[in-house]
């Protein structure tokens, strides 16, 4: 299996020493009243191969970054079967499925997905040709049956990718913060630590000017592998902050941002369900800090408070679920920003046509990121979730204004600078 390699191809990006925080005594654990063991559990690894069905002339492709199918049989001369499994149990039900199709002649075919018994369909099948956008499958052609879904695909000699979600894999993201960076000096990447199979963990450190006392704001994304609406609207978010408009330049001469843009690289090629290849679920591992990928983030973020004697002000971790929702902290428990939270829903309404924010309030008790903002910080932590079939234009926009509402209420509470 492919790793990649931890020096960037193009972009000169700073190298964050990461041997000088491994070293450090340890960062402080936070205490959640429902713990989680989040020590590695086995994980099953799905076969990279082409199936070749030579009696069908359809050729099946899981060789490619985010690729998850387990295995394929002809259950008859027009329909296949291809199997869907997790890369372990339990899992959260939501079952995650990539892969390529193509067939000698053009003909009409169907392709059930086969979950395990149990796991019950969520994402709607995208398609897409090699020169062409993504598409969602009409409706028409998917027949859903317990764990068995079934789709009608017109195949020819062009691969047909199928996919739960638009592929994010970590090169992509890679392309996108590389690009998003080149030539704005105030923002600064670094290869803050590897993770478990020796991918690049990536990390944005943004700030005009100097860097000392600035309070920070933390943006996290792609715990959850297949959960790329989250990531869509966390570029938008970014892209937004990072607009050189009036309003991002005096916001950055006040406040630094760190963002993380790919929390869980691993996960996200091996096309797992949820879990890194430790076997767990990352977002309930902010306490213990076992896996590799939240251990060596949550000691950069703390050293950058230490050595610059800042405060963290706000976490956003982007996430996606059935429907648009934001996950907050019921009790704040002597938060820097009390009224951040109404403040900001309320501009989200004013400000995003036909929106209503979506509040989801409860206490973190299990060990959780928005938990962790707020129990180690007193930061407001919100998990930041958007509806698997949002459309990507919406998505731009919720995430663009609640950047730019962001930045106005931060920019706003010149006692916090």
């Amino acid at each position: 299996m492919k790793i990649p390699n931890p020096i960037s191809r193009t972009l000169p990006i700073s190298i964050f020493c990461v041997g000088l925080i491994i070293s450090c005594s340890g960062v402080r654990t936070v205490d959640f009243e429902t713990p989680v063991d989040t020590s590695d559990k086995q994980i099953t690894f799905q076969e990279r191969q082409v199936y070749f069905q030579e009696d069908l002339g359809l050729f099946v492709d899981n060789t490619f970054d985010g690729a998850r199918l387990n295995g394929v049989e002809k259950l008859n001369d027009s329909t296949l079967k291809a199997i869907i499994r997790p890369e372990n149990e339990p899992i959260n039900s939501s079952p995650y499925y990539a892969f390529k199709i193509a067939s000698n002649t053009p003909k009409k075919m169907y392709v059930s997905l086969e979950y395990p018994q149990g796991h019950a369909h969520r994402y709607a099948p995208k398609v897409k040709k090699p020169t062409k956008d993504w598409e969602i499958l009409d409706s028409t052609k998917i027949f859903i049956m317990d764990s068995l879904v079934t789709l009608e695909l017109s195949l020819d000699e062009q691969p047909t990718l199928i996919a739960a979600q638009e592929l994010q894999t970590s090169e992509q993201v890679k392309d996108w913060y590389q690009d998003l960076s080149s030539g704005k000096g105030y923002v600064r990447p670094y290869i803050y630590g590897t993770s478990k199979m020796g991918r690049e963990l990536p990390v944005m450190d943004i700030y005009r000017g100097g860097k000392t006392s600035k309070p920070i704001i933390v943006l996290l994304t792609r715990q959850h592998p297949p959960e790329v609406t989250g990531f869509f609207a966390f570029k938008a978010f970014l892209e937004t902050v990072l607009d050189d408009s009036e309003l991002s330049n005096t916001f950055l001469d006040t406040h630094r941002v760190l963002a993380f843009p790919i929390l869980n690289p691993d996960g996200v090629d091996l096309g797992h369900w949820r879990h890194n290849a430790g076997g767990v679920d990352t977002n309930r591992d902010w306490s213990k800090y076992r896996q590799p990928e939240i251990h060596q983030a949550v000691e950069f973020i703390e050293e950058q408070l230490k050595k610059d004697g800042a405060r963290l002000l706000l976490g956003l971790d982007f996430h996606s679920t059935h429907k648009d929702v934001f996950y907050t902290n019921t009790s704040q428990e002597g938060s820097t920003l009390p009224h951040f939270e109404k403040d900001w829903f309320s501009a989200l309404e004013e400000n995003i046509p036909h929106y209503k924010v979506n509040e989801s309030s409860g206490n973190s008790t299990k060990p959780v990121s928005k938990g962790w903002f707020l129990k180690r910080h007193r930061a407001v932590g919100i998990t930041y979730e958007i509806g698997d079939n949002t459309p990507r234009g919406r998505i731009r926009t919720i995430g663009r204004v609640s950047a730019q509402e962001m930045m106005k209420i931060l920019r706003s509470n010149t006692n916090l600078n």
